[in-house]
């Protein structure tokens, strides 16, 4: 299984903590935070990762190097100015060489059962297969609604202070869609999945509840050190 990993944000909201790198390599311990990301893909069968990188990406490319330490492939897409993450997908989609492929984002840490995410995208031929979460305030995010596993609505926006679900940011897709999309800066949440979306393009998915934590502000940066270190998220020796 192929994964596409997007590492080239800036992440301006960590700087205060983080400026010397990539959002994604800030350091847990003795490692850069995208390797637990690795890791977890690893452990759930992933074979091959396509670094989707801009700023500072060369220090991805020398920690990571080909992979083998992780028993994986591994490649590099550089932009040559930031494309937005259906940009950066299309980019490094010249690398994808499966059916289908995964792509995160590689600031987040999400842990999903992937072979759920793989059967449902085969069972119902979905053209993309996503993880939904459920938050306690809606309001706060794009609202994404399932109704019996397939995708009604996504970024839909609301006032109202409700339990509902958001996008998780983990997706499975089917190769040709790389072909829709645009070249240049383009969005995969603003612009492509409501579009593929109103063009009756087969997409769905699942609400999962397992750890998630995006390290964009440094509360958060501070809070998965912490759970790494109390062995509450990753299941991996820090």
């Amino acid at each position: 299984m192929q994964a596409v990993l997007l590492a080239g944000g800036l992440g301006t909201r960590l700087r205060s903590v983080v400026s010397d790198r990539p959002k994604p390599m800030a350091l847990i311990g003795d490692k850069p935070f995208m390797e637990y990301v690795v890791m977890e893909l690893v452990r759930h069968g992933v074979t091959e990762i396509i670094f989707a990188v801009g700023y500072k990406g060369s220090m991805v490319e020398e920690y990571f190097k080909d992979g083998s330490q992780w028993d994986i492939r591994v490649s590099y897409a550089y932009e040559e100015e930031l494309l937005g993450t259906a940009g950066a997908i299309k980019n490094a989609g010249v690398k994808v060489t499966e059916d289908r492929f995964l792509v995160l984002n590689a600031d987040t840490f999400y842990q999903i059962d992937y072979g759920r995410l793989k059967s449902l995208s085969m069972e119902r031929d979905l053209d993309m297969a996503l993880v939904l979460r459920e938050v306690p305030d809606v309001s706060r995010y794009g609202q994404a609604v399932l109704e019996d596993g397939w995708l009604k609505a996504f970024n839909e926006k609301t006032e109202e202070t409700r339990k509902g679900t958001i996008n998780g940011g983990i997706y499975y897709l089917k190769r040709r869609l790389l072909d829709d999309i645009p070249e240049g800066k383009v969005s995969l949440e603003q612009d492509m999945i409501p579009k593929w979306l109103s063009e009756g393009k087969k997409l769905g998915g699942f609400v999962s509840g397992g750890y998630f934590i995006d390290i964009g502000i440094p509360e958060d940066y501070y809070r998965f050190a912490g759970d790494v270190k109390n062995h509450l998220a990753g299941n991996y020796t820090p």
